[in-house]
């Protein structure tokens, strides 16, 4: 784990979140404005506030092996892809103890001074606060880099009285590069350091509690859960370090799992294999509306057909209307010589628009 400390004045970045806000770039995510300026002002949130000590904890994957298998699952539209810091616990945990172990020893070396630990908990412009101690600069993908740790990394804080001496920001290193802009999927960057979080796959699969728009959903491929393509395209992400915390190491074969076999977990599956992970704060709902999305974009095959149908009488009505706008994708295409009810593709009739999950019926003409 990496250190660093800064100061408490973010006022250009203040101008900037500002007109972000002012954009409805945040979506629905109401909580980026509802704290008001305490986000850009630490000493607000926390009063008292003098320094902020950042922290950078590498998590992979760094290895080439790590990255390769990281493309051949994105790659590979009938197995699930899940953002690679989500494969393991939850890093809230993991980080706030190790960022508590060291307060506690600032605490055994200086005496009892204030703090609040924070981990992604709290209204804290992370990547700005981790820029100014040094750990690294923002790239235009928005995330923090470091020219050893790529920006596979997670961010934490401890916001403090004392009046420690500051860290000195380090020079932007993404030059000319725009590989992390040109990979998104969705086209999220407006430009360099420029994200509309309405289009990130990140934001649609965690963030957005509501139905995924339409015109969105063919682009997310089998992201089912956050998006990692602009940091696969990174360049410095190729000489990243590798992480050396075990509890980030791949859970339940999130790395390895297919689509159709992640559907048909229940809701009961769902949390108990997901306990201490990030993944459960969306809930099992959301995991199957994201699911279905990725196997409206996968081959077509009675397999993949069938995994939608069972969950046809879902009782949610976001999750049908998103199968049935996977079935749409597919039943017309089944047609290769088998339907998606086993007929012949020459008696398959096609579904009308927000019929995906009734049975097609033969043609009696």
């Amino acid at each position: 784990m990496a250190v660093g400390i800064a100061g408490v004045r973010l006022d250009r970045a203040e101008i900037g979140l500002n007109a972000w806000l002012a954009a409805g770039k945040h979506g629905s995510m109401d909580y980026m404005a509802r704290h008001g300026s305490k986000r850009s002002r630490p000493a607000e949130l926390l009063p008292g506030t003098r320094s902020v000590i950042s922290a950078r904890l590498p998590y992979g994957p760094a290895s080439n092996t790590a990255l390769a298998e990281a493309e051949a699952a994105l790659h590979d539209p009938s197995r699930a892809y899940v953002s690679r810091y989500a494969l393991g616990r939850d890093y809230h945990t993991v980080l706030r103890k190790r960022l508590q172990s060291l307060a506690d020893r600032m605490t055994a070396g200086f005496g009892d001074f204030g703090y609040r630990v924070f981990t992604d908990s709290a209204p804290v412009m992370e990547v700005e606060l981790a820029a100014q101690s040094g750990l690294g600069w923002r790239g235009k993908h928005t995330l923090l880099l470091d020219r050893r740790g790529g920006s596979w990394s997670f961010l934490g804080e401890i916001l403090c009285d004392l009046d420690l001496p500051t860290d000195a920001p380090v020079a932007d290193h993404c030059g000319t590069c725009t590989a992390c802009l040109d990979s998104c999927p969705t086209e999220a960057f407006d430009g360099p350091y420029q994200l509309d979080a309405r289009r990130c796959i990140s934001y649609l699969t965690i963030e957005l509690k509501e139905s995924i728009p339409e015109s969105m959903r063919a682009q997310m491929g089998n992201r089912i859960y956050g998006c990692d393509d602009c940091q696969l395209a990174c360049p410095w992400n190729r000489f990243a370090e590798v992480a050396d915390e075990p509890d980030f190491s791949p859970r339940n074969d999130l790395d390895i799992a297919s689509l159709v076999s992640l559907f048909a977990w229940t809701e009961t599956e769902f949390l108990e294999r997901m306990a201490g992970s990030p993944i459960r704060r969306i809930g099992h709902e959301r995991w199957l509306r994201n699911i279905a999305v990725a196997l409206g974009n996968a081959p077509t095959s009675s397999l993949v057909v069938d995994a939608l149908r069972s969950r046809c009488n879902d009782p949610s009505p976001m999750v049908r209307e998103h199968v049935e706008w996977a079935l749409a994708r597919h039943i017309p295409q089944v047609g290769a010589g088998e339907t998606a009810m086993g007929g012949s593709a020459s008696t398959a009739r096609r579904p009308s628009p927000g019929r995906g999950c009734a049975k097609p019926s033969p043609d009696t003409r």
